[in-house]
């Protein structure tokens, strides 16, 4: 009992954790004194948020001896649960008390950093450096999550099921801190690499380093009004669509490449699907633009290029406004957020291994219908870690997020059609974004947007980031805990 009672609560590390992160934007000051005004809209949420988390450690009793496997399982989701929804808070009180939003729209920013959306109410051209660097960097730490950064610093009996109730579905080293190192080490070698690419292609310093923070972590941020866009550089462009890809891919894959297991990789069912829906629906998008825009076919190819891959990777850069797309190329980019990237990474959406899960038995129960009656056979595919086959848990699964995924979208859609009184495909591509953690907008969002639209977004956001059954098993367990406490009361 002593030693339970010495631990410190994960829900106190986690907190305390939010708190260091919110002093990082600090490191801004040096180079932008004009700022400093604003460092303690950071330090009151920091301090705060460590003397909490320590206070919370300190007295925490957790009751190990009373809890059976299921309440393990449901109380990490909510301390999962509780972790984002308290850096949620966090990060929007700097915002709040340098008076540069209000809380509805403090909060829309940090959900949207966090959950590495994009999405913003911001007007970049007049935001301060510190509160520039806050929102990606909080994309940055969102795209591996609470829980992924605090293992590189400690880790407790909860700690792979913490990993697993974040939405991490792969263990790709013998060992959880292995695997943590791995995918920490890769993801900073990327960046490093990234700031330094965007450098040479004549970004300056600043904004390189928010920009591969947004590109690798699908976020999206940037300080400039026109996004990429506004460089007109085909090599900015260009090494932004590498990062974004990179920033799809799953964490598994990426250390295969790394290690140079080239055929392993390649043979992933995911990465394959990837190339097949880029090669069709690219030069689908571009003929549409050419058509609609009178524009030319390679100009039409570079900005398909460029937007595809961001909402399929749930990014949200852009190169030019959507709002002269026409509905068929519209249709395609809903898609494309809808579908999202690799389950194992930083990117949003359905994901594509759920994707090709109901593209593989699909095709296996056709297959099924024309094959001699005597004929058995069991659907499979390939992921980082080899063949894998398509058990009916794992169809029920996934059937099952996809439904619950597709009547979230219809019914966040059909309530911005009220909300935002706008049409029915632009209340889709807004929503398919927030859901997607996508970023991209149609101009639904903005400075000017209503409280109720930035709340129904919200709500997207946070589903499309911590996946819907981790929010509901979560709700579950907090109602749970609630009831035994007033039952025991």
């Amino acid at each position: 009992m002593k030693n339970r009672l010495s631990k410190c609560s994960n829900v106190g590390k986690l907190i305390s954790l939010i708190g260091i992160l919110l002093m990082f934007p600090l490191l801004v000051l040096p180079f932008y004194p004009q700022d400093a005004i604003y460092a303690v809209s950071f330090l009151i949420p920091a301090l705060l948020s460590v003397v909490l988390g320590l206070c919370i450690c300190l007295l925490s009793k957790l009751g190990e001896k009373n809890m059976y496997m299921g309440d393990v399982v449901h109380r990490g989701n909510l301390t999962v649960l509780v972790a984002w929804g308290y850096g949620f808070i966090a990060g929007a009180i700097p915002f709040v008390l340098a008076k540069k939003l209000t809380f509805v729209q403090a909060l829309f920013e940090a959900v949207s950093g966090w959950t590495t959306t994009g999405l913003s109410t911001m007007d970049v051209t007049v935001t301060p450096h510190i509160f520039l660097f806050h929102r990606s960097f909080m994309q940055f730490c969102g795209g591996l999550g609470f829980v992924m950064v605090m293992i590189l610093f400690v880790q407790g009996k909860q700690a792979m099921n913490l990993y697993n109730a974040e939405g991490h579905p792969d263990k790709i080293m013998p060992n959880l801190r292995e695997t943590v190192r791995a995918i920490f080490a890769v993801y900073i070698s990327c960046l490093l690499v990234g700031v330094i690419a965007y450098v040479l292609c004549g970004m300056p310093l600043f904004d390189s380093i928010l920009h591969t923070m947004g590109a690798l972590s699908t976020g999206g941020f940037s300080n400039m009004a026109d996004s990429i866009g506004a460089y007109h550089s085909i090599a900015i462009e260009s090494v932004t669509v590498i990062l974004m890809l990179i920033g799809t891919t799953n964490f598994a894959l990426i250390l295969l490449l790394v290690r140079r297991k080239w055929k392993q990789a390649f043979r992933a069912g995911e990465f394959r699907l990837l190339g097949v829906i880029l090669l069709i629906f690219v030069p689908l998008t571009a003929l549409s633009l050419m058509f609609k825009l009178y524009i030319s076919f390679g100009e039409g190819f570079r900005q398909a290029l460029f937007n595809i891959v961001s909402a399929l990777s749930t990014t949200g850069y852009s190169t030019m406004s959507y709002q002269g797309w026409p509905p068929f190329a519209l249709g395609i980019m809903i898609l494309m957020m809808l579908i999202g990237g690799g389950i194992g990474s930083t990117a949003g959406g359905i994901k594509l291994s759920r994707v090709l899960i109901l593209i593989k038995s699909a095709l296996h129960n056709v297959k099924s219908h024309i094959a001699p009656e005597h004929e058995v056979s069991t659907p499979f595919y390939y992921r980082a870690q080899g063949k894998t086959p398509i058990t009916d848990s794992v169809l029920k699964s996934t059937t099952g997020f996809v439904t619950c995924y597709l009547c979230i979208f219809i019914a966040g859609s059909l309530l911005l059609t009220v909300t935002a009184n706008v049409s029915l495909t632009d209340a889709m591509f807004e929503f398919a974004s927030s859901l997607g953690t996508v970023g991209l907008s149609v101009g639904i969002t903005g400075a000017g947007t209503n409280s109720a639209t930035l709340i129904i977004e919200i709500c997207g956001m946070i589903l499309g980031r911590l996946e819907i059954f981790i929010v509901l098993t979560g709700i579950y367990s907090a109602v749970k805990v609630l009831f035994r406490s007033r039952k025991s009361i």
